[in-house]
């Protein structure tokens, strides 16, 4: 059987995101967007809403800031006590899960998508992505960038201004570019 381009997608095989399921799928999550980063501070209520359609799953208790920017939303799976602050951008094209107690600083990055390393495979217009886990007590720092395909450990801390482009273990404080291990908690 063939798969559709939202499965090869999700199982981080090349495919074409002009496909109609995936940008029926986006335009939703825009529309869903907007009317989030243009509500009215004492619009809580309605924020919250929003969220909760456009998460794959999230916790009951969670606070997302606008502006917030993903591409299906679909895709984010969050547990409990989840904070995004300003400015974070989420590119769910593959699965993103989210621990219990996790904290996002402003501009805070995760993308699973990514490109072919070919040129000439490039123009074709393939893409790729890959899941990412951010796991419990995890607090990552602002203008932070998660890398496709990685894993963040529980109780971990990513500095501000890392770029996280290999795994990270529990119990560690790491930051830079790359991100490393700066010390065991």
């Amino acid at each position: 059987m063939n798969k559709t381009a939202r499965e090869r997608m999700l199982a981080n095989e090349p495919y074409i995101a002009i496909d109609p399921e995936l940008e029926s799928m986006h335009k939703k999550a825009q529309n869903l967007l907007h009317a989030f980063n243009v509500s009215l501070p004492d619009e809580s209520e309605k924020r919250r809403e929003i969220v909760q359609n456009l998460f794959g799953s999230v916790g009951q208790v969670f606070e997302v800031k606008p502006p917030f920017r993903c591409d299906y939303g679909c895709h984010i799976y969050a547990k409990e006590n989840l904070y995004i602050n300003y400015d974070c951008i989420i590119l769910d094209c593959n699965k993103v899960y989210i621990g219990n107690n996790v904290l996002l600083a402003p501009k805070v990055q995760i993308y699973t998508a990514y490109h072919p390393l070919d040129a000439e495979t490039r123009r074709s217009g393939l893409e790729m992505a890959a899941p990412i886990a951010i796991g419990d007590d995890v607090w990552i720092g602002g203008g932070a960038i998660i890398c496709p395909g990685i894993t963040i450990g529980n109780n971990t801390i990513i500095g501000a201004g890392s770029v996280v482009t290999k795994h990270i273990p529990a119990n560690v404080v790491a930051a830079g570019n790359p991100c490393r291990i700066i010390r065991n908690l």
